[in-house]
């Protein structure tokens, strides 16, 4: 009986060796710094600024990372810019010709007024001449630097490394802090630093 019991026992001994050895391979791969308990996702391998490994969806695997990497420097430097707008008007800033409302209700003014139609041709025209040559550079070159080079750099900072990263941090920040800026104006109605006053305003948007 113990002969017969012990057998498949006998056979256990590959088996389990090969899963340890591959449960070793899976350990010994590199993990995100961002996730320490997923995988490094094998496109972000630290060459990039700002690159903190995390990609928990594995989007990089489906979307080209400089493709990424040019809509993300877009709109976290647009996303800067709009920050700085929105709360300059919004603490009185204000330029010949703009509606007097605050920034909340400054869309609509301008639809209304058509201040709005004017600002389509600069913004079509900075599109036409440099975002759709962009798009198509990164198409046809997989080593194109994303970000685009438009000679703005008067102080000559732009190509270092440590500009580079503190450009993305920023701008990521930005892009957060823009969505909440927005988000609390709306809610709360209330000029600069957009917070319920009292009890009384706290009101439902609908």
């Amino acid at each position: 009986m113990l002969s017969l019991a012990s057998a498949p026992l006998s056979f256990a001994g590959p088996a389990l060796s090969g899963v340890a050895h591959r449960t070793g391979a899976l350990n010994m791969m590199a993990k995100s710094k961002s996730i320490p308990f997923l995988e490094a996702p094998p496109a972000l391998d630290g060459t990039m600024a700002g690159d903190k490994g995390f990609d928990p969806m594995r989007l990089s695997e489906v979307v080209p990372i400089q493709w990424a990497r040019e809509a993300e420097l877009k709109h976290a430097r647009i996303c800067m810019l709009a920050v700085v707008g929105w709360v300059a008007v919004d603490l009185g800033f204000t330029v010949p010709y703009a509606p007097q409302v605050s920034s909340l209700a400054a869309h609509d003014a301008a639809v209304e007024k058509g201040a709005f139609l004017f600002l389509l041709f600069p913004i079509a025209v900075v599109e036409v001449l440099a975002g759709i040559p962009k798009c198509f550079q990164i198409m046809n070159d997989p080593n194109a630097a994303p970000g685009g080079d438009y000679k703005f750099d008067p102080l000559g900072i732009g190509a270092s490394a440590d500009m580079q990263e503190k450009e993305i941090s920023n701008g990521r920040l930005a892009m957060m802090a823009f969505s909440g800026i927005v988000t609390q104006a709306a809610l709360t109605q209330a000029p600069f630093p957009y917070t319920y006053n009292g009890m009384s305003d706290l009101v439902p948007v609908l």
